[in-house]
Parts: structure tokens; C-alpha cells; sequence
């Protein structure tokens, strides 16, 4: 086992979880579990959605379904991208639902169908201002006739994705606001054409805790089940609304002290010699680095610490590719092998979260953990 890890405790996403179904209630849930479950492990923390009561799993590609069939999943799989025609074999064998709305993807997938001697269930995609994929509203009754009297496929569902979900701001929430009268547009007019739309679904992560009237039949959360909040949509926000929605982060990335070293005033570190003691220190070397998804930008204004013993130190210089370097000063009482925690829980010892390094790096919480790199283990706890 490498010093560098990232422990994945599951009793905390079970509890996340527990708190998404009080939101709910009796809702289908659709738990996204693409990019490894945001780095988590996805057949792991799949297991554990299951054992919550998940519905429906989401993945992003057909190897990412492929993957947790594998594991003996047996539960609906939702693929959220659109494939190529060559991963549409696999895709049926897979049993994966895709989401469908122009008419070439809806042939290839028909004569995928075809040749596997099945019917496929399918979700019509309806774009209300993602601007990403999916039929406009106005199309979507005509589109779910097109499958209604398909050989080969069957509707199973509609559903849409927020493009601002998790902004406060009122601009956005109008646009919000927008998008889920589009969709309640596309859905009647399904149903007005006398085609029943399968499972009715919008709302991912901000939606999900924020827009009650766009729950519909099911909901499909993503970062919140590994204790983030997505963008505005915080905690103390949500108390303010008077919901009480208390997440944890699901990972606490760990790694080990492997060298320490005595620096003597106007010893320089790491490439460019960008730090300079100004006085006798002594430096710890980590053996973790962006090639394990610390980026170098992380440590570009010299404020990012790592916990050790609850006491947070600085990383001196630019990380590496596979090490990083902090400053313990002296007589810190930090020894050889002591474990360094880079973000989690408090209860894991860190100091700080995925979201206190997005916040200062300019991103967000998912793209924090889901970079960490298959080098890094996953230890299941």
C-alpha cells in the first residue's frame, strides 16, 4: 500500500445519502456515479447507493457501465453522454438506458437494437437552455411518437439539466425558473399526444435541494452524495430556508512524511527556486505530487496547507510531479512517517475540504476529488 491514499469512508456516504432520501421522500433517486463516483470508486460507492435504496445508477460512458455490471450491478443504468456507434453493441449487452433525441442517434441505436434481438428503453433528452444535448421542447412530442412507433425502442423517461441550478442569484434563478416551465411544456405535450413519458426527471445536486417543484418522479444527485454542496446551495443557505441538509465529505486524501530534512537560511526548494528560507527550518517531503491530482497551481500563492498532528503547514515551492515539500519550522514534534492529510473530514484529521481548495484555486469541489488519479489507492472503510 502506497503511503499516498485516499480513504473513502462509506458509512459517511450512506449517511448523505439518508439525508438526500429525507429531502425526497418517496422519489425514485438516481445516483450519478460517472468519473469513478467524482473519484470515489464507483463500484464500491455504487454498492452502497444500492444498499440505500438507489433506483437508478448514472454513468457518463459505456465502459463506466460496463464496469459496475461487472461487479454484479443489476440495478437500472442511466448513460448521461451520448455514444458512438461502435460502443452501441456493448451499450445493449450492458443493459444501459441512453438518453435519445435526434433522429440519426435514434436509427443507429434502433439497428443496435435490432441486432441483439431486443427492445430498448430509452430516455427522450429535452435541452431547455443547457445548451448541451437535447431536443428543443417544441420537438419533443413529435420525437416520443418517433419512439412510440419504434419496433426496436421503448420510452422510459424524460428529463432535462439545469444549466445555473446551484446559483442564489436572481438572474439565474429566473433562468432556472425558465428552463423547468420548458420541460413541464415538452412532458404535456407528450402526454397530450397519448404517449405516456416514462419517469419524469430534472434535478441533479442544486435542483434537487433547492427546487422542490422540479423533483418530479425522480431526482438524480451527484456531488452532494459525497458531502459537497453544490455552488450557492449551501448548508447555511439551505438553513436559512428553514432545511436542515448536514453532508460530509465522503474522501480524506492522506499521504506520509518520508523525509525530513534540516534547512539552513537561504536554502531554496523545488523547480525555479521559487521559495527561499529566510531562517533554519525543517522541511518534510511528501511523496505526493499533480501526477496524484495535487496540482501545481494549488501551491501558487503559497497559503496551501496540509495537516499533520492538527497542525497545519505550509507546502514550500512548486509541487512536483510525485513529491511536495512542507515546512514543519522547528521543534515542531513531527516525525518521520507521520501522516500528512491534504482534505476531508474534520473527524479524518484535515483542516480543510475539496471545497476550501476549489474555493482558493477557483473551481469546484468536483473537480477536486475526481482528479485524484487511479495511482492513489482507495481504501474502503
Amino acid at each position: 500500500m502506497r503511503a499516498t491514499r485516499a480513504i473513502i469512508h462509506l458509512d459517511i456516504l450512506r449517511n448523505n445519502l439518508k439525508a438526500i432520501r429525507s429531502v425526497i421522500g418517496n422519489r425514485k433517486m438516481c445516483v450519478s456515479v460517472k468519473a469513478d463516483a467524482y473519484g470515489h470508486g464507483a463500484v464500491e460507492c455504487a454498492k452502497a447507493a444500492v444498499e440505500c435504496g438507489a433506483d437508478f445508477l448514472a454513468v457518463a460512458c459505456v465502459s463506466e457501465g460496463e464496469e459496475l455490471r461487472r461487479a454484479g450491478i443489476d440495478k437500472p443504468i442511466l448513460l448521461l453522454s451520448l455514444c458512438i456507434v461502435e460502443e452501441m453493441d456493448s451499450l445493449i449487452q450492458n443493459r444501459l438506458t441512453p438518453l435519445v433525441f435526434s433522429e440519426p442517434y435514434i436509427r443507429e441505436l434502433e439497428k443496435a437494437a435490432e441486432r441483439n434481438g431486443v427492445r430498448l428503453c430509452v430516455h427522450l433528452a429535452v435541452d431547455t437552455g443547457m445548451g448541451r444535448i437535447g431536443c428543443l421542447s417544441t420537438e419533443a412530442a413529435q420525437i416520443a411518437e418517433r419512439i412510440a412507433h419504434s419496433a426496436h425502442l421503448t420510452l422510459g423517461g424524460m428529463c432535462t439539466h439545469f444549466a445555473a441550478a446551484d446559483s442564489t442569484s436572481e438572474e439565474d434563478r429566473a433562468y432556472t425558473n425558465q428552463q423547468i416551465a420548458a420541460f413541464n411544456d415538452a412532458v404535456n405535450a407528450v402526454r397530450r399526444a397519448g404517449i405516456d413519458p416514462g419517469i419524469v426527471h430534472s434535478s441533479s445536486s442544486g435542483a434537487l435541494l433547492d427546487k422542490e417543484e422540479a423533483r418530479f418522479d425522480m431526482v438524480r444527485p451527484g456531488i452532494i452524495a459525497y458531502g459537497y454542496y453544490p455552488g450557492d446551495i449551501t448548508e447555511a443557505y439551505l438553513l436559512r430556508k428553514g432545511t436542515s441538509v448536514h453532508l460530509e465529505p465522503v474522501m480524506s486524501l492522506e499521504t506520509r512524511i518520508v523525509a525530513i530534512r534540516h534547512f539552513s537560511a537561504g536554502m531554496s526548494i523545488s523547480y525555479g527556486h521559487t521559495w527561499t528560507a529566510e531562517k533554519d527550518t525543517d522541511i518534510g517531503v511528501l511523496p505526493i505530487g499533480y501526477a496524484d491530482g495535487l496540482f501545481r497551481r494549488f501551491a501558487k500563492d503559497g497559503d496551501f496547507t496540509v495537516a499533520v498532528n492538527g497542525k497545519a503547514y505550509p507546502v514550500r515551492g512548486r509541487i512536483c510531479m510525485d513529491q511536495c515539500m512542507i515546512d514543519l519550522g522547528t521543534n515542531s514534534g513531527v516525525r518521520l512517517y507521520d501522516t500528512a492529510v491534504i482534505f476531508g473530514s474534520t473527524a479524518s484529521g484535515a483542516l480543510q475540504s475539496a471545497q476550501d481548495i476549489a474555493d482558493k484555486t477557483g473551481t469546484i469541489s468536483y473537480e477536486i476529488t475526481s482528479a485524484i488519479t487511479k495511482r492513489v489507492p482507495r481504501v474502503f472503510i
